[in-house]
């Protein structure tokens, strides 16, 4: 108990992960809309094509987005964990652009966006932290596109672990010791990496002493120096 209320470090500039609804707003939703639905490991939430309707809010688990192309290629698009809200992707064209697949048995609430509107003119402060949400994910995707031309692939890897850990962080656990939910090639393909140049790149991390991975277990031994490789600097 005492180590989960020590000071926890934080990497500014290294957050990828989409933007998350505070505690309180999270519990004014969870009491009106209905029980989340389990879904196990390789399950899909939603299909690309599948006709608009809801967003979907994590309660536990993780969730990969991801688009196919005409020759059946996919390409990840983003995670989400506990907390996060995704579906919005959907609202202009009326169909979800992408496919959203469960990366482990996690349990997601389904909302329909008609009732959210509704929800957020009973809500105070609701609507206005969803625009938020929404403006700060295509900041997250400006950020991801600039990451993915300028970091070499020990800095993108770096990053991509400080985001995870930075999602940790804020849900109250560790944020140097954490289990990866997807594989060295999921990772790779959201990177724009090849596996093995993914695998070389944790080797290199683990050799230089800034982390420590058994599968995907992982534990970041030197945060400081991860965070100068990723081009962030230090917070507590």
């Amino acid at each position: 108990m005492n180590q989960m209320l020590k000071p926890q470090p934080y990497c500014k500039n290294c957050r990828l992960a989409p933007p998350t609804l505070s505690d309180d707003k999270v519990e004014q939703l969870e009491a009106l809309i209905k029980p989340g639905h389990l879904l196990h490991k390789g399950e899909f939430v939603f299909r690309q094509g599948d006709p608009f309707e809801n967003v979907y809010l994590v309660r536990s688990g993780s969730v990969k987005t991801f688009t196919t192309n005409e020759q059946g290629l996919e390409k990840i698009t983003g995670f989400y964990f506990s907390t996060e809200i995704f579906g919005f992707s959907g609202i202009s064209e009326g169909t979800y652009p992408v496919s959203a697949q469960v990366l482990e048995s996690t349990l997601c609430s389904e909302i329909p966006f008609d009732q959210l509107e509704e929800l957020s003119t009973r809500i105070p402060g609701l609507s206005h932290q969803i625009m938020l949400m929404m403006s700060r994910k295509i900041r997250e995707d400006q950020q991801m596109k600039l990451l993915l031309s300028r970091l070499n692939s020990d800095s993108r890897i770096a990053a991509f672990l400080l985001n995870i850990s930075a999602h940790f962080r804020e849900r109250g656990f560790s944020a140097l010791r954490f289990r990866l939910s997807m594989s060295r090639h999921e990772i790779g393909d959201y990177l724009g990496l090849a596996v093995e140049t993914v695998s070389r790149s944790f080797t290199r991390l683990q050799k230089h002493g800034l982390i420590k991975a058994d599968g995907r277990e992982t534990e970041i031994l030197d945060f400081t120096e991860l965070c100068a490789l990723a081009g962030g600097e230090v917070e507590l």
